[in-house]
């Protein structure tokens, strides 16, 4: 008698360039437990995150493609954030002369948005919403404390969706920014702080398997 394998759940990350860097992790930890795959880009602001979606299911998904991916999402991990609070001028980040992507009211709609287009598109998909990093002291193109500000409109939105996980990165890297930070005002992380926050996400993730 043949005895057919147990799918493995299939997992999708969305973020930014944070989650870029903590991917690999989730998929070393998570390998023979899931199949893990990552947005084929940096997530950007709020408003960049339907389209992108889209993108990735016309490019990926579509019916008759013949070598294309014939599967749905089990697990979906998404963040948007860190380039809602950013400023720019033109495409350059500019805290002095540039203006905020997205004011805290427009990110709200927009996650919202996501939050609707989510359960819509894939209404047997667990969610886990991550919140936004810290932004450090003297961040370029970004001021210290509007991580704080978005993620609590981020969990305004989201206590009307309690079926939502929240992945609290904010607070799981606050101790160690410092000690995990490739500089001082980087928003970015070296290996040690990827690598501590990759397990941290693949821990959320391999509970709601």
């Amino acid at each position: 008698m043949c005895i057919q394998k147990k799918r493995m759940p299939n997992v999708f990350i969305y973020g930014d360039s944070i989650s870029i860097a903590y991917s690999s992790k989730v998929m070393k930890l998570l390998r023979g437990k899931a199949n893990v795959y990552r947005l084929f880009k940096n997530g950007g602001s709020s408003d960049q995150f339907i389209a992108n979606m889209d993108k990735l299911e016309q490019s990926m998904f579509q019916p008759g493609l013949e070598q294309g991916w014939k599967f749905d999402w089990d697990v979906i991990h998404f963040n948007v954030g860190l380039h809602d609070l950013k400023y720019l001028k033109g495409k350059n980040l500019n805290k002095k002369d540039g203006k905020q992507v997205s004011s805290i009211e427009t990110y709200k709609e927009n996650l919202e948005g996501i939050c609707q287009y989510l359960k819509t598109k894939f209404p047997k998909a667990k969610l886990i919403f991550a919140t936004t990093t810290p932004v450090p002291e003297n961040a370029k193109g970004r001021f210290k404390g509007d991580s704080i500000k978005y993620n609590r409109a981020a969990l305004e939105v989201l206590v009307n969706h309690p079926d939502i996980i929240i992945n609290d990165l904010y607070t799981f890297t606050k101790p160690h920014r410092e000690a995990w930070e490739q500089a001082p005002g980087n928003v970015h992380y070296k290996a040690l702080g990827f690598n501590k926050q990759g397990e941290e996400v693949a821990r959320i993730i391999d509970e709601v398997l």
